[in-house]
């Protein structure tokens, strides 16, 4: 079990705590945590807690928006075919299904091109284009990727095809020659906020577009598919993304459209309480292994499904994908362990650098991202994909893995991503080179340092703290994600209510008190099952880390804390 260093955050000051307290009439507990979220006065926490769709940003602050709505209500007006080229994963989907559920209400032409990701590859492709051109397709629409696909948007405009990109990637020295190139991030672009999912950038186009024709809140009945995007691609859940996720959330929970509803039943769940963090975990991997296990089309299909019986075919489809790409995940999980036992020397390796043939290129991402969580190091695994090495990068905190391919790009055919994640490709016959060099960039990279898994604390509380309306405050931080993480707390002196049990893969289940009250709090912790068999209920008091969730069970709702790490303070008696 990798040891996790606990750090509180810097606390505000008593004064500042007492007066935002008193002024919303809260506890010093949710002040503090406010005052840490930068929101400093009444003004701010109403706009935090009641976040209105009418502050959302003018969509022609970002530039192109003009250009882009003029071709599109172009496009409707004379009946020409345009197609949306998405991405295979959610926010590619769910971008696509937007777009498309609304052009169609406005009578337009239009399909969808999802790229297979086994045969296609990411993005934009000259084949794909050339299919396209076939169709007689005169506008491309292409949301959650294109932003570097300089030459294939040239090769489209060669077949006298137009593209507008919808993108929120990082472009590369060259932006495409394109009729428009939406991206709020690319250079030259004011919008004032750079964090907008696939599906947040989709939207913003479509609603320039409904505004010019009249019908400015057309759109807002696909915030949940922008909801849907913006928390399984985990962008920063602050200032406009808060709004829709918001927003959405509400629609997904209160009228959810047919392939939604769908998939929250496959998923054993019901519409009315779920948050943005079950998406993420429950509905997300859903959507996603059709794309990884094949044809995400099937996903898009699912999204603008009209009627429940056609949705629920649908969603039987990507429960069986999903459930054949979790056992492929199993034995791929199971595979790399071998491999690490017999291949990597962990005690001079700082790196998992990891490959075999076989290995499909559809999971290779989530069993990385499973490694590093079980050796907390970064890794990269590897597949063989037409006599090319691909695979997936994942790091850890304070290790920028994007900046570490950078360093090998001499070695590798192509990479991309960001600091936490990365794709790549690599000639089999520089593989042993890139391993070795890999790992002399982290041993210069960490200077002797060893990585250490940080527990960032808000603050700390008493577990009495914890009471009905605190909890329902709480509930109103929410979407959380990025940016607004659910707060963390730290308690002291707590001691277990009755005997801990173990269920699941290494789960400890327990109910705890503090101070000898009556009152006691139902409490899991994920992997943390070891330490069922280390505490003593008598005598031990323990310090523990946790966040806090609502929980609704047999109609009852009640507060669960769930536990991030705990430290035992042995024979205190």
């Amino acid at each position: 079990m990798i040891e996790k260093v606990w750090k509180i955050k810097d606390q505000p000051d008593e004064k500042s705590v007492l007066a935002l307290a008193d002024s919303l009439n809260i506890s010093n507990v949710l002040a503090t945590v406010l005052l840490i979220r930068k929101i400093t006065n009444f003004y701010e926490a109403k706009t935090y807690f009641r976040p209105d769709i009418e502050t959302l940003y003018d969509p022609f602050l970002m530039d192109g928006m003009q250009q882009a709505t003029d071709r599109v209500i172009d496009a409707i007006t004379n009946n020409q075919k345009i197609v949306v080229y998405g991405d295979y994963d959610v926010d590619g989907t769910s971008s696509a299904a937007l777009m498309y559920l609304f052009l169609k209400e406005l009578g337009a032409d239009v399909e969808v091109h999802i790229p297979n990701r086994l045969t296609d590859g990411y993005g934009l492709s000259k084949e794909s284009i050339d299919y396209l051109a076939e169709k007689k397709t005169d506008l491309m629409i292409t949301v959650d990727c294109g932003i570097t696909a300089v030459e294939e948007i040239a090769h489209a405009t060669e077949l006298n095809i137009d593209t507008i990109v919808c993108d929120h990637h990082k472009p590369k020295d060259k932006i495409p020659e394109a009729v428009a190139v939406l991206d709020p991030i690319k250079p030259g672009c004011d919008y004032p906020f750079k964090y907008l999912s696939g599906a947040g950038v989709a939207f913003k186009l479509a609603r320039a577009v409904a505004d010019r024709v009249g019908r400015k809140d057309l759109v807002l009945q696909y915030l949940d598919l922008v909801a849907l995007a913006a928390a399984a691609d985990i962008v920063s859940l602050t200032d406009e993304n808060r709004i829709l996720v918001r927003k959405g959330m509400e629609l997904i929970n209160s009228n959810p459209r047919p392939g939604v509803l769908a998939l929250i039943k496959s998923a054993k769940k019901e519409p009315g309480t779920l948050t943005a963090g079950q998406i993420v975990f429950t509905i997300a991997p859903r959507i996603n292994a059709v794309g990884r296990m094949g044809d995400a089309m099937r996903a898009v299909n699912l999204l603008v499904a009209e009627n429940d019986a056609e949705a629920k075919v649908l969603a039987q489809v990507l429960e069986n994908e999903n459930y054949e790409r979790r056992k492929i995940d199993e034995v791929t999980f199971s595979h790399a362990m071998e491999l690490i036992d017999t291949e990597i020397d962990l005690e001079n390796e700082l790196g998992i650098v990891l490959h075999d043939e076989n290995w499909h290129p559809g999971v290779i991402g989530i069993v990385a991202s499973r490694v590093v969580e079980k050796y907390y190091r970064p890794a990269v695994m590897l597949s063989t994909i037409d006599g090319v090495a691909k695979g997936s990068a994942r790091s850890v905190t304070g290790f920028n893995i994007y900046k570490a391919l950078e360093q090998c790009e001499d070695l590798l055919l192509q990479f991309g991503g960001h600091e936490a994640a990365a794709g790549v490709a690599l000639k089999l016959d520089n593989l042993s080179e890139f391993r070795k060099r890999f790992n002399v960039i982290l041993r210069e990279t960490m200077n002797g340092k060893s990585f250490s898994s940080e527990i960032k604390i808000d603050t700390k509380i008493s577990l009495s703290d914890i009471t009905p309306k605190f909890v329902r405050i709480l509930d109103q931080f929410a979407p959380f994600g990025p940016g607004n993480m659910r707060p963390v707390f730290m308690a002291e002196n707590v001691q277990l209510a009755n005997y801990p049990r173990v269920v699941g893969k290494n789960h400890l289940l327990t109910t705890l008190r503090q101070n000898g009250s009556d009152k006691v709090f139902d409490t899991i912790g994920f992997n943390l099952g070891n330490f069922a068999y280390t505490i003593d209920k008598d005598k031990d008091l323990l310090d523990i880390v946790f966040t806090i969730e609502t929980v609704t069970k047999n109609g009852a709702t009640y507060p669960q804390i769930r536990l991030k790490d705990i430290k035992v303070k042995e024979n205190v008696n």
